[in-house]
């Protein structure tokens, strides 16, 4: 069983800063690609950044500048630094993992989501 707990949203003003992180637990063997997505009221999901188990990232075009993605290996955490905050940016925040267990199973998990909201 394979465990995604995000945690770092909250309410801040336009421009202003969080940092999420997404803890991976279980049986875990290895993690690939790691990434997070957004969905804001009404919309549809959609990838805000993504990193690779090479640390390669890719952003959204409407992020890019603002918003920073990393991971550590160590501790099977990966972040979203995220700066100069607009109201466009709320939403709740999902991290996505790509996870083999030592099992040798794995495939695609979801944490549960934390609510990013961006408000003056």
């Amino acid at each position: 069983q394979v465990q995604l707990v995000e945690s770092g949203g909250g309410l801040v003003q336009p421009g202003g800063s969080l940092r999420l992180s997404c803890a991976a637990s279980g049986n875990i063997f290895a993690i690939y690609s790691m990434g997070w997505y957004r969905q804001a009221p009404g919309k549809q999901r959609e990838l805000v950044a993504s990193i690779t188990g090479t640390s390669s990232t890719n952003y959204a075009d409407s992020v890019k500048g603002r918003f920073t993605i990393s991971r550590d290996n160590a501790k099977n955490t990966v972040y979203l630094q995220m700066n100069g905050l607009k109201p466009e940016d709320t939403g709740v925040y999902y991290c996505n993992g790509h996870i083999e267990m030592a099992t040798g199973t794995g495939g695609y998990y979801w944490g549960q989501g934390t609510q990013v909201t961006v408000s003056s």
